[in-house]
């Protein structure tokens, strides 16, 4: 196995879904802050699903997000 084409396919895949992730995580709160259904200071929780079916990958990554106002 070339282990660094597949290491240079990985973070191809990790860029594009970064950037598309935090594009529409960013809107999202946006949107909940125009809203009302999230306020400044709340915490959201952040669940990204990792499928990958031919390997049995199966795999959700949690992390809480602080919504802070400006300094």
């Amino acid at each position: 196995m070339n282990e660094e084409a597949l290491n240079m396919q990985i973070r191809k895949f990790l860029k594009k879904t970064g950037i598309t992730s935090q594009r529409c995580i960013e809107q999202s709160v946006r949107d909940g802050l125009e809203d009302g259904s999230i306020k400044l200071g709340e915490e959201i929780e952040a669940t990204m699903h990792l499928s990958i079916r031919q390997l049995g990958l199966d795999v959700d990554i949690v992390e809480k997000l602080k919504i802070e106002a400006d300094e």
